[in-house]
């Protein structure tokens, strides 16, 4: 299992209603330098997170690492999707927001000498039958100390991967996380993304302390 925590430098949520698993895009972004990692965090707060509300999309989460890598600085943006469909059509529809492209000039039209990121990582995955759709977290305290942990298991074989997402369901992991305080945001299995086979979710925390008492 590999962990990795992070602060919420934007988190807009609210709970989304869906009938079906839900579709989770997990983009992170690869920077050489802070003044790149600044310029993408003032597109998504200024520019992309309104466009997504625009698109009738309430939750999202951008969070960096609280330890970063100075190597390799990063920025994760967490949009979750009612339907593959939706997450396909999502950017033919962005790029028709004249908002966006007015208020995002600066990061859409960046010339290709003055990048504002390194590269960009994709993960795709599908929410567990057991959570079917993201949760927000009660939890109390200033949003500022709060520690997201993203959790990944990725397996040695297809059947072990299918074992280990049996237990979180029937197996109602989900359930002894719940009971034991943990938060979850979300459990989903990795459609698409660079370690496969895997499961990935996200836990939530008050502070650094709550997270490592847990």
């Amino acid at each position: 299992m590999k962990q990795l925590l992070l602060a919420a430098s934007l988190l807009c949520a609210s709970l989304v209603r869906a009938a079906s698993p839900e579709v989770y895009e997990i983009r992170i972004y690869h920077f050489k330098s802070v003044a790149q990692l600044q310029r993408v965090s003032d597109y998504l707060r200024t520019a992309h997170l309104p466009a997504l509300h625009r698109q009738g999309i309430a939750a999202v989460g951008v969070f960096e690492p609280i330890q970063q890598d100075t190597a390799d600085l990063r920025l994760y943006l967490f949009v979750p999707h009612k339907s593959l469909e939706h997450f396909t059509s999502l950017q033919s529809r962005l790029d028709k927001d004249p908002q966006l492209l007015s208020a995002g000039k600066d990061y859409i039209d960046a010339r290709y000498d003055q990048a504002p990121y390194a590269r960009v990582e994709t993960i795709l995955l599908k929410a567990f039958s057991g959570m079917t759709k993201m949760q927000v977290p009660e939890l109390t305290g200033p949003k500022r100390d709060r520690v997201y942990e993203l959790r990944s298991y990725e397996s040695p074989t297809e059947k072990y991967y299918h074992n280990k997402v049996k237990m979180f369901n029937a197996g109602d992991e989900i359930g002894i996380f719940r009971k034991l305080g943990f938060n979850a945001v979300f459990y989903g299995e990795v459609l698409a993304g660079p370690h496969m086979p895997n499961l990935m979710y996200m836990t939530t925390f008050r502070n650094q302390e709550d997270r490592d008492a847990h």
